[in-house]
């Protein structure tokens, strides 16, 4: 009796064993596939963070492109609107200093007038008036070029017909001084320093009221 106890004891023993050897790979199994799936959730997690993070950094590098893009053209345009107002200031400066570099010339013809050494005969005052004359004439001349340049057609018309009026009053009045001393030996000498003198007198008049 106690043998065939022991019999059984160790078929159910072996039986256990058995059991128990089967459910082994059964739960290692499941634990491996238990692995697998979280690894392969964990790297589609990642995978997808890496591809938002891809998109982003594209969107990012496009929206920064748009940005340089944007910059370059405003930059480009302001270049461009100050290079404009630079160029119309520019002229605007030329035309206006044109004005103030004739006026400066004559200011300084006069002041070479007044500074000049007055000669002590009669000759010599005729000589030196003469060579006035001729500086101031030269000069009303070149202005007068100026100013054909600048005025239009028919402005240029008028100022010419009132530049031979005026050239015929100059002479009549320089023929007028001169009778003052009609015979004298000054005679000469006040017809010509009377031509320079208003010579010099149209050339700012036209300087100040024609240049621009």
């Amino acid at each position: 009796m106690n043998n065939k106890r022991k019999i059984f004891t160790l078929i159910l023993a072996a039986i256990l064993v058995f059991l128990a050897a089967c459910n082994n790979p059964s739960d290692e199994t499941n634990a491996n596939k238990q692995s697998q799936n979280n690894s392969s959730s964990e790297n589609t997690g990642e995978d997808s963070t890496q591809t938002d993070t891809t998109e982003d950094s594209s969107d990012g590098t496009d929206m920064d492109e748009q940005n340089d893009q944007d910059s370059s053209d405003s930059k480009s345009s302001n270049s461009s609107d100050g290079e404009s107002a630079e160029s119309g200031n520019s002229e605007s400066e030329t035309t206006e200093s044109k004005k103030e570099e004739y006026l400066k010339i004559l200011n300084e013809m006069e002041e070479s007038d007044r500074n000049a050494e007055a000669e002590t005969t009669t000759s010599g005052m005729v000589e030196q008036e003469e060579e006035r004359y001729k500086n101031w004439d030269e000069a009303l001349n070149e202005i007068y070029g100026v100013l054909k340049e600048q005025l239009d057609a028919e402005q240029m018309d008028n100022l010419r017909e009132e530049q031979r009026n005026w050239v015929e009053h100059r002479d009549e009045a320089a023929k007028e001084a001169s009778l003052k001393y009609e015979g004298g030996s000054t005679e000469s000498l006040e017809y010509i320093a009377t031509q320079a003198s208003l010579t010099k007198e149209r050339c700012y008049e036209l300087v100040a009221n024609y240049m621009k």
